[in-house]
């Protein structure tokens, strides 16, 4: 026995990964409900990737500190895809048979490619805050729901806040506004709502594209430097982002100009810059840095407190983390509405599970209890309507820390919906989809 148990040591060592695989191990052991957890801590976006997946990993385990979703304790296996579309859908093959709840890609691209997958394997894909905008529409994508957030939103928010702050959307006519983006799926989704409102509104849209992993823009700055647009949009991610602040910075282009999508605020984005980055903007996902919000604190507590926890401890509230931890909420919440149907205190197929993701109602009095108060507003998902909120803030890096600069906007749906409606009945066309019926959304 010694023998075996030693073997088993060893494998896990090697690996290194034993908080994830553990918790594997025990789950071909007892009945508990799995959740693959695709991640990238290594590679280009690794600094982001990293306090992403440790939030996600943290909050499963408070999860099972708090005694699971109704006693049905949370088994996970971590999947290193390095932000890479080929070993994202290799990890999704490899994990898909291992009774997975959920899958959340963590990359649009992989999204792009799951979201053909996942109606046949039958399980479902949160993508919060990523992934494909049209997926919104709950009647042509049955599997996907980016809750509480699409790009198409974040741009939306954007262009609403630049107007505030020049005194009214009349005021945007005759402004040039340049998208510097990432020259990817994640980059190009930005796209159709800034033109949408650039028509509407009679500014100028410049598209500036960056190849992976973003560390070369001098071109892009130089161009910018040349044409001095009014406001520059970053739309990076990982060293993309504070590539483009010290260009800003060597430019001498004002950082209070310049507004970074949710990818594009957060701790490793400006922390080697520091008073360098001052006055830069960000729109944040709801939340931002949350070092006070209860959940933080059970986290340090019950977790961390035991010596379990995944990450550095200071990290935990950082606004990464809290994304991480946020979409791991999504994805337990959602069995939880699941098993209001299936049976309390039952493990959930995917299938299942599909159905508590377009029925979640997360009130005000649920965040709370969940210890989100504060840190983001009520979602309520339906057949039509995958996303369930779009609200959001900005945040502006002071120097030292970010802070809310902003009060709560909400994403026009007079231009998202038409826009969300003709994307997916493109796809559907496509596809040859039929759209979802009545009694299709019942089940």
């Amino acid at each position: 026995m010694k023998l075996r148990q030693l073997a088993l040591a060893t494998v896990v060592a090697a690996a290194g990964l034993s908080s994830a695989l553990v918790p594997s191990v025990a789950s071909a052991q007892a009945k508990e409900q799995f959740f693959p957890v695709l991640v990238y801590r290594t590679g280009a976006y690794a600094p982001n990737g990293v306090p992403f997946a440790n939030g996600y990993v943290d909050y499963l385990k408070l999860v099972n500190a708090r005694g699971g979703i109704n006693g049905v304790k949370v088994s996970f296996e971590e999947c290193e895809t390095g932000y890479a579309t080929d070993r994202g859908v290799e990890c999704y093959e490899r994990l898909k048979g291992k009774g997975a709840t959920v899958f959340q890609p963590l990359s649009t691209g992989i999204t792009f490619a799951l979201t053909e997958k996942a109606p046949n394997d039958k399980i479902p894909l949160i993508t919060a805050g990523y992934g494909r905008s049209e997926s919104q529409d709950g009647g042509v994508f049955k599997w996907n729901f980016p809750i509480a957030g699409t790009y198409w939103v974040a741009g939306d928010v954007i262009v609403q806040d630049i107007a505030k702050k020049l005194g009214g959307t009349d005021k945007l006519k005759g402004k040039h506004i340049a998208l510097v983006y990432h020259d990817s799926p994640f980059g190009k989704e930005a796209i159709p709502i800034l033109q949408e409102r650039a028509n509407m509104h009679g500014f100028k849209l410049s598209l500036l594209p960056v190849t992976h992993p973003g560390v070369e823009q001098k071109s892009t700055w130089l161009q910018i430097r040349r044409d001095r647009p009014d406001y520059v949009v970053n739309w990076g991610w990982g060293v993309m982002n504070s590539t483009l602040i010290k260009e800003a910075q060597a430019t001498g282009y004002p950082r209070d100009k310049i507004y970074g999508v949710w990818w594009a605020g957060a701790e490793p984005d400006v922390k080697d810059i520091g008073e360098g980055a001052k006055g830069y903007n960000a729109i944040t996902m709801q939340h931002g840095a949350e070092p006070n919000a209860a959940f933080v604190k059970e986290i340090l507590q019950k977790v961390h407190g035991k010596g379990q926890g995944t990450g550095p401890k200071d990290e935990v509230g950082q606004v990464l983390y809290v994304r991480g931890a946020m979409s791991a909420m999504f994805a337990v919440e959602g069995v939880r509405a699941a098993q209001e149907r299936f049976g309390k205190g039952k493990v959930m197929t995917g299938e299942q599970a599909r159905w508590g993701y377009e029925n979640l109602d997360l009130t005000q009095a649920k965040l709370d209890a969940l210890g989100f108060k504060g840190v983001m507003r009520p979602v309520s998902t339906s057949c039509q309507d995958h996303m369930g909120a779009n609200w959001a803030r900005i945040h502006t890096w002071n120097g030292s820390k970010w802070e809310f600069s902003s009060d709560w906007y909400q994403a026009e749906e007079s231009i998202i919906k038409p826009m969300v409606k003709a994307a997916a009945d493109k796809y559907a066309a496509e596809k040859k989809l039929q759209r979802r019926t009545p009694a299709d959304c019942q089940s």
